[in-house]
């Protein structure tokens, strides 16, 4: 007989269930609380009932979990000074789609050597969560792999569909099941009608494929996920984080009532791929708060310890310490000092909405 399955597959590896790791890395009560509470605080801010900004800001992809809590170790103290302004939110992305090849991401090649131990990667990931946990910072990140959801997600407080991806009916049905908070990305083109199905899309029950905890293939069935929102990250047309833009966005949400509060990612094509740019895109948002701008609910930054990227080398001991090898970022004091500028903005923007007494 013709062989017909499996002509491109040369290895089936075990994948751990989710309930081994769970066993392993159990969530803590300081993790459950801080993810349940933080999650309560972002649809708050969705809804324009806490006057504070979302901020999502870390490496564009974490590769070195050392140099990820280093990080966070800086950045906790930042959350913790804005904290009446702005809620800060650490970005942790494990996963990373590519437009053609490269490098996917920790849980997908933790070693950085094509060896693909997704199992050791999945535990560095929930590990790295609960310990950012345990410094009571929270973690957003982008979820790609719809069965990656059943290893971390109890630990995410916010996630993002991202431009590849929110076109994409798995990643719709994946969302309408998601516990926290979702943003949905404009497409690569700029265009927002994409990222609005999505938010409909995903706000309605779904029936799919996929596992349990225990690791056995499954059908989903869903109740809807009512919690998205736009980030505008720019397209191939330009950028599209100016008042203009960000007033348009919303005029085109509230007419097909959806939510038409706004995030602002300050990198990818609203940057035109230049780190530094990022801090132009943030004083934009940042005078758009502090003329009254009812749209804006936050921002994303890509930060790391170290500003800029470097290429994977062939000796990993060559590797910088703390700087990102994908997207280029800025660097934690060039953060400390966007952070304070929209802290300023959202603080101006509250003393002027106070009646006189």
């Amino acid at each position: 007989m013709y062989k017909t399955q499996d002509l491109h597959v040369v290895e089936n590896r075990p994948l751990l269930s989710p309930n081994q790791l769970f066993e392993k890395l159990p969530l803590t009560e300081t993790a459950a609380a801080l993810v349940t509470q933080t999650r309560d605080r972002i649809r708050n801010i969705m809804h324009h009932e806490d006057r504070r900004m979302l901020v999502i800001v870390g490496p564009c992809s974490v590769h070195d979990v050392d140099a990820a809590y280093e990080y966070a170790q800086a950045l906790v103290k930042l959350r913790e000074k804005f904290s009446q302004q702005l809620e800060v939110v650490m970005r942790v992305y494990f996963e990373k789609p590519r437009t053609s090849i490269g490098w996917k991401g920790l849980i997908n090649d933790p070693h950085l050597d094509g060896s693909y131990d997704i199992n050791e990667g999945l535990r560095l990931a929930r590990k790295l969560l609960l310990d950012l946990a345990d410094l009571g910072l929270p973690a957003g990140t982008e979820l790609l792999d719809p069965i990656t959801p059943q290893y971390i997600a109890d630990i995410i407080a916010w996630t993002a569909i991202g431009a590849r991806t929110t076109e994409s009916q798995t990643h719709r049905e994946m969302a309408s099941g998601l516990s926290m908070p979702i943003g949905f990305k404009n497409n690569t083109d700029g265009s927002l009608q994409a990222a609005s199905n999505a938010m409909l899309a995903a706000s309605q029950p779904h029936h799919f494929l996929g596992i349990n905890q225990s690791g056995h293939a499954s059908i989903v069935s869903t109740t809807g996920n009512a919690d998205g929102h736009l980030v505008l990250r720019g397209g191939k047309r330009g950028p599209n984080y100016e008042a203009s833009h960000v007033e348009s966005a919303a005029k085109a949400l509230a007419q097909q009532n959806l939510n038409p509060r706004i995030m602002v990612d300050c990198s990818h094509a609203n940057a035109d791929k230049d780190h530094d740019r990022q801090v132009v895109v943030l004083d934009s948002i940042a005078a758009q708060v502090s003329d009254g701008s009812q749209h804006l609910m936050g921002a994303m930054i890509e930060s790391h310890l170290v500003a800029g990227k470097q290429a994977i080398p062939q000796q990993l001991d060559k590797l910088v310490y703390g700087q990102s090898i994908t997207d280029a970022c800025v660097n934690i004091d060039t953060t400390a000092a966007m952070l304070e500028k929209l802290a300023i903005a959202v603080k101006q923007s509250v003393a002027d909405k106070v009646p006189n007494r």
